[in-house]
């Protein structure tokens, strides 16, 4: 890319004449050359950084050139300056994620020649490269109402672990605690009456003795119901989060503030941001809805609706090249169908979940009592969410203004039912829609879209 086609391309992308841009870009340039002129280190956070080095005077064979009167045979050349680049591990996997990635020396000194930046030769990159091989300095974490789910790895191997948000107490005895230990079970003691058993074991246990497992969160949020509810989420954590000594980067989701709960939404976003600092992160937090969108609408520009239909909540947001333009959540999702669905039928939400999880289809005639009424609650709370996202946008006074369809997509583990996609795009079309939407998707992998999302982040925080 030349400097003309990067000022059209920005031009473009911002609106903005190429004039304008065109003089930003000169006063990049110009700042730039003149730091690298004092010999001053530019670190530009998810590009990459140029350092300035010094190369100590060194002596070397002459290879049959003339004597210049030093040391016979030797030929010694004098201590010199060279500019290095060491791109940014998110610039390495845009590189690698494309056909021909921009990694050699001679690559990247055309950009700067062409932008009239001068020095000596670029380190080479493959130090760079090796790293992303290594586990990546930044993790992404979704802390939600049902699930905590850790995305971390490199960018070209991005791995997810998974811990149901959830515990069920037992009456303590110093046998069952024993066979915890033996059997490996994350348990804590509760004074000397209960033992509670936290995370993916919880459900085993609800299931068993059909009871149903207890949330540390309720909502989206921190349950105040439950005592011991951040105590849980603080051992849930702990299983997949290890310590940092070296300031990692880290994103966690939150969910877009209800109606009424901001002051709520405060305390929990704090609470969480100063537990991962407690275990050495830098933390911040990232809207849930908007980590969809980072994890999903890449070949988008970051341009379109993510929504995450979750436990607690389904969290919606609208970004544009990935700046949210507005987020917003409402109450009704998988926790509501459970709860819903098991007052009517006489069963446990437990049950019910383990129903939805497991057979449900969304896309058939419904087969007993219990499809019958998760058929029901689902279309209700589709229809709620459909309406309130029309809703919202037909109230924004902050749309941009958008030059093409952009597209809907929908994660999390509410969505993960067969036809859900199709129940969701025929309530979807019953009404015409304040803006053009090209398409409505599901998620490749709902159940980890929003760790994606926030690790997507993390990078480019790093």
């Amino acid at each position: 890319m030349t400097k003309r086609e990067l000022i059209t391309q920005v031009a473009a992308r911002t609106g903005l004449t190429k004039r304008s841009v065109g003089r930003c870009l000169d006063g990049l340039l110009g700042s730039l050359k003149h730091s690298i002129a004092q010999g001053r280190s530019v670190k530009l956070r998810g590009f990459g950084q140029f350092r300035v080095i010094r190369v100590r005077a060194k002596s070397q064979s002459r290879d049959g050139q003339e004597n210049t009167g030093q040391e016979s045979g030797k030929v010694v050349l004098k201590a010199r300056y060279r500019l290095r680049f060491r791109p940014g591990q998110s610039l390495v996997w845009l590189g690698e994620s494309r056909a021909k990635p921009l990694s050699s020396n001679a690559e990247i000194s055309k950009v700067l020649i062409e932008n009239n930046i001068s020095g000596g030769t670029m380190n080479d990159t493959s130090e760079a490269q090796d790293q992303t091989q290594e586990e990546a300095s930044f993790q992404g974490l979704d802390v939600g109402t049902s699930r905590i789910v850790l995305a971390s790895g490199t960018f070209n191997n991005i791995k997810t672990q998974t811990q149901l948000n959830a515990f069920v107490t037992v009456p303590y005895s110093k046998f069952t605690e024993n066979i915890l230990k033996q059997n490996k079970i994350p348990y804590q003691l509760n004074g000397s009456k209960e033992l509670v058993i936290f995370g993916n074991e919880s459900e085993k246990f609800a299931n068993s003795f059909n009871v149903e497992a207890r949330r540390p969160m309720y909502n989206g949020l921190l349950n105040p119901n439950e005592a011991n509810g951040w105590l849980v989420i603080q051992s849930i954590i702990e299983l997949l989060v290890k310590k940092s000594k070296k300031q990692e980067m880290i994103c966690f989701s939150v969910p877009g503030a209800p109606r009424g709960g901001e002051a709520n939404l405060v305390y929990h976003e704090g609470m969480i941001k100063n537990y991962l600092q407690s275990l050495g992160y830098s933390a911040k937090s990232v809207n849930e809805g908007l980590a969809v969108v980072f994890a999903e609408l890449e070949k988008d520009n970051f341009t379109g609706i993510g929504i995450s239909c979750g436990g607690g909540m389904c969290n919606v947001c609208l970004a544009f090249m990935s700046v949210p333009v507005f987020s917003f959540s409402i109450s009704k999702a998988g926790d509501y169908i459970d709860t819903a669905v098991a007052a009517v039928t006489s069963e446990v939400p437990t049950r019910i979940r383990v129903i939805k999880e497991e057979s449900l289809d969304l896309s058939r005639q419904p087969k007993d009592k219990y499809e019958n009424a998760m058929h029901i609650y689902y279309e209700e709370m589709i229809l709620t969410l459909v309406e309130a996202l029309r809703s919202e946008i037909s109230e924004s006074r902050n749309l941009p203004k958008l030059d093409r369809p952009i597209p809907i997509v929908i994660s999390g583990g509410t969505a993960k039912p067969k036809g859900f996609i199709d129940k969701f795009d025929k309530i979807f079309k019953q009404n015409d829609f304040p803006i053009k939407v090209s398409e409505v998707r599901i998620s490749d992998e709902p159940l980890t879209a929003t760790a994606r999302g926030c690790y997507i982040a993390a990078a480019y925080e790093a």
